[in-house]
């Protein structure tokens, strides 16, 4: 007897150890898809800064869900000057973005039911690159954490604002894009003399640093949001096995390349001549893990609407952790 008792405390204790299958969203909850962020999840144009749809897009379409896109160009504390001075209307900052959907929410224009909608918060790129953190600019006392307690204060005005539903995306590994790899040329978004070296060992630190102060953030803030469900999308382990083991996402009728990219542009550092650009096309485009210097190709666009649509659907997802 004292043996089975002994047994049943043990399995009690598990039970209170073990997460809540409760946690998270239920298969058929989400009907809205809200987004905030940068040019990778920017859906208001096409073709997008990723050739194509954004994925966004490709994910209301997966899961047959409602799209409502405020992304624009994330957080930008360290923007150059020149932005400071474009009309409110101009959307490169988030600035706009969370001003715009609680006007929108406010004057009855959007009206969300809290329970079926779903907010991605993606953020990070911007600030970390070039003309921010990795080159210096107009604000030298910001930081990296900073930064990433941006992208915390999103969730937290949209969590004050009624939204219940969370998937905080992390920084995916920058260092691994042509733009700030060792091997980098002259290109659309830096053709100035540089250290490719440097950047690269810099760029790296900055997102692993920015992915542990934003995972510390989100743990301190749980427990603060009441009825909130807030999941952690691992956007740098997703890309990082994309690179490491293309043959399992990419499908193109060309070798799978992961250095290099779909449309590449090459300038000459201080000319004023034309750079020299190369495209690819058709099927062979599906090979590719970038689709420029900077940006996701259509087909890694394609497979984070995939995982983000399992998450959205209430489906097990290896790139997700259910906070709350």
């Amino acid at each position: 007897m004292a043996f089975l008792q002994g047994v049943k405390l043990v399995f009690a204790l598990l039970a209170l150890a073990t997460p809540s299958w409760a946690v998270g969203v239920a298969p058929g909850q989400i009907k809205n898809f809200v987004t905030f962020g940068d040019s990778y999840t920017d859906s208001s144009y096409y073709p997008t800064a990723d050739g194509g749809y954004a994925w966004p897009t490709w994910a209301a379409m997966y899961g047959d869900l409602n799209l409502y896109g405020f992304a624009r160009s994330g957080c930008n504390m360290l923007e150059p000057a020149y932005l400071q001075t474009l009309p409110s209307d101009h959307g490169d900052r988030l600035g706009w973005q969370i001003p715009a959907y609680l006007n929108e929410t406010n004057n009855g224009t959007l009206e969300l039911n809290p329970d079926e909608t779903i907010y991605t918060i993606w953020i990070g790129t911007n600030d970390l690159g070039a003309n921010a953190l990795i080159t210096g600019s107009d604000a030298p006392t910001t930081s990296i954490v900073e930064v990433r307690q941006c992208a915390i204060d999103v969730l937290k005005t949209l969590y004050e604002s009624g939204a219940r539903n969370f998937i905080m995306q992390n920084i995916l590994p920058l260092d691994l894009t042509i733009l700030y790899s060792n091997y980098s040329y002259p290109n659309t978004y830096w053709n100035m003399e540089r250290n490719t070296t440097g950047w690269n060992v810099y760029m790296t630190e900055l997102v692993r640093a920015g992915n542990e102060i934003t995972s510390l953030m989100l743990d301190a803030l749980v427990p603060t949001l009441p009825d909130a469900h807030i999941a952690s999308f691992d956007s740098y382990g997703l890309f990082t096995d994309m690179y490491n083991n293309p043959e399992n996402y990419f499908n193109g009728t060309a070798p799978y390349n992961v250095t290099g990219c779909i449309h590449s542009c090459v300038y000459t550092v201080d000319s004023t001549a034309e750079p020299a650009c190369t495209i690819t096309n058709g099927t062979d485009a599906d090979s590719f893990l970038w689709y420029d210097e900077l940006h996701p190709s259509q087909q890694s666009d394609r497979i984070v609407a995939r995982e983000i649509t399992a998450v959205m659907q209430g489906e097990y997802n290896q790139w997700t952790t259910w906070l709350s």
